[in-house]
């Protein structure tokens, strides 16, 4: 990763207003997940009621980025029927519900006609954005960091079009 893109620690506290992200991949493969999915593969599920068991340090910082006062959303864009991995992804939201994090879902089919990035990104307070790069297979490919003023809007934009036509996690069936 270029050493301009911040850890996603200071990206996140650098946030006062407002932190975005948009997803838009049907697959991720990132290192930090292969272990964790391949026990959901198996049949692990999170118990809700045992937090101790699935609390980390993602969702430490997510909640105190919101007991700032940092408003975070994450949208997703899915194809229907989902992959296994959204399966996954979606089986395990209500950690990130429960650490403050607002959550929806858009079908791809209900996406076709809004003008959207051509990757992953995180969007902060409407000034700074994270691209998330991955390869082909859905490996990371690092991270790019823009105030490109035209770039802002384009995700500003576009994550504001999916947010509204997104469902809610709590009203999103898999299908």
């Amino acid at each position: 990763m270029p050493s301009n893109v911040p850890a996603f620690d200071e990206l996140l506290r650098s946030a006062r207003h407002t932190a975005v992200h948009l997803e838009m991949r049907d697959a991720y493969a990132v290192d930090s997940e292969k272990d964790a999915f391949a026990a959901w593969r198996s049949g692990f599920r999170h118990d809700p009621a045992d937090r101790a068991s699935w609390w980390r340090p993602w969702l430490d910082l997510i909640a105190e980025t919101v007991a700032r006062g940092v408003v975070v959303r994450r949208a997703r864009i899915v194809s229907e029927p989902v992959t296994d991995y959204i399966r996954y992804e979606h089986s395990g939201t209500f950690t990130n519900l429960a650490a403050g994090e607002l959550v929806r879902w858009l079908p791809r089919r209900r996406a076709s006609d809004l003008c959207l990035p051509g990757n992953d990104f995180w969007l902060i307070d409407d000034r700074l954005i994270r691209w998330n790069h991955f390869t082909g297979d859905g490996a990371s490919a690092g991270g790019e960091m823009s105030e490109d003023p035209a770039a802002v809007k384009l995700c500003a934009s576009a994550f504001e079009a999916v947010w509204e036509r997104a469902v809610p996690h709590e009203d999103y069936q898999i299908r």
